[in-house]
């Protein structure tokens, strides 16, 4: 028999999945909604999770192309107060945001959500971008506007208030952070074998804290569909900014901290650009690998096939040549009886 093939088939309960959240992403932009503050997948992502859930055994479940975010915790005490998460699961994809420009921003406002996995906390993200942060042409002024936002007065009056400044904190003070992650991207996967690519694929492009769970059905007879997560701390960023005391928000740093911790990131979103290109192209080749070698297998089987065609028929051959042998001794000897026992009668008669 030949080798098993190197990619199982998709089982049932794999296929089930990738068919429902292949139907929700088919949904038009406006009616899909997912777990992430988004709500949508992020454009810098779209080509690669297209190809990818077009390959049989694998799916996305969710994702985040990479983002700097700024982001308020919730007040102490609550069941929340935490950093943002990476992203929503729920067959949708991960975290983002898309954070208006800083002109925008001016007229609505800082985008909110919550601090928690569970929409608990009360936390806000103040600014949230996939893609590089713009020159901002304000000077040091600009970058503290841009990412810690500008607020409307509160109803009553007493606007909040924006200083610079090094405050001492207190109970109340809520800690504001400054964030680069790089791409994250959970794939659902039919099978050990599938997701063995996946996590090669991910390692050689630099997301070298890929890995895997689930990589046995609970019980043992249930179909394990492992999930891939392939991700890289070694981009990731998160320096303390500044603090909101009593509604007042004010920064724990230099202003010129801020524009460096903004080139940094930048610098990052390029390499992590370069990473998510690498990890596309050996995705393709791995995959493309597995096919030579199913290739490889077939063509085995088939040249195995062939050899025991060619032994059968040898032996049946063989086969033949003994009975047509058995035959032609059987008929000389039969010939040589009769010569025999005509000339006994001969000799009989004379």
């Amino acid at each position: 028999m030949g080798k098993p093939h190197p990619l199982p088939t998709p089982g049932r309960a794999f296929t089930l999945k990738k068919q429902k959240i292949l139907a929700d992403l088919a949904r038009p932009e406006g009616e899909y909604v997912d777990a992430s503050p988004k709500g949508s997948v992020d454009a810098g992502l779209r080509e690669l999770i297209d190809r990818l859930n077009a390959r049989e055994g694998l799916v996305t479940t969710s994702s985040c192309a990479g983002r700097v975010s700024v982001y308020l915790e919730g007040p102490r005490g609550g069941s929340g107060g935490g950093g943002g998460g990476e992203g929503g699961e729920g067959g949708g994809r991960g975290a983002s945001v898309a954070t208006a420009s800083a002109e925008e921003r001016e007229k609505s406002g800082p985008a909110t959500t919550a601090s928690a996995a569970g929409g608990k906390g009360g936390g806000e993200w103040l600014f949230v971008s996939h893609d590089p942060v713009g020159e901002v042409v304000e000077g040091l002024e600009g970058y503290e506007r841009l990412l810690l936002g500008r607020w409307e007065p509160r109803p009553g009056g007493g606007g909040r208030e924006e200083t610079v400044g090094y405050p001492a904190l207190n109970d109340s003070s809520r800690l504001i952070h400054f964030k680069f992650e790089p791409m994250i991207l959970h794939v659902l996967t039919a099978s050990v074998e599938h997701a063995q690519l996946v996590i090669q694929a991910g390692m050689e492009a630099g997301f070298r804290e890929t890995g895997a769970v689930s990589l046995t059905g609970r019980q043992s007879h249930d179909e394990a569909t492992p999930m891939v997560a392939v991700r890289s701390m070694g981009l990731s960023l998160e320096s303390l900014i500044a603090a909101e005391t009593d509604g007042a928000r004010r920064l724990l740093v230099p202003p010129q901290h801020l524009q460096t911790l903004v080139q940094i990131a930048n610098e990052r979103f390029a390499e992590n650009q370069k990473r998510i290109a690498r990890f596309d192209a050996a995705l393709e080749a791995a995959f493309k690998a597995a096919e030579k070698r199913r290739d490889r297998e077939d063509s085995l089987e088939r040249r195995e096939r062939k050899r025991q065609e060619g032994l059968r028929r040898r032996e049946q051959l063989e086969l033949e040549r003994a009975r047509a042998a058995t035959d032609r001794e059987l008929r000389e000897d039969l010939a040589e009886e009769a010569i025999i026992d005509f000339v006994l009668h001969e000799q009989r008669v004379v």
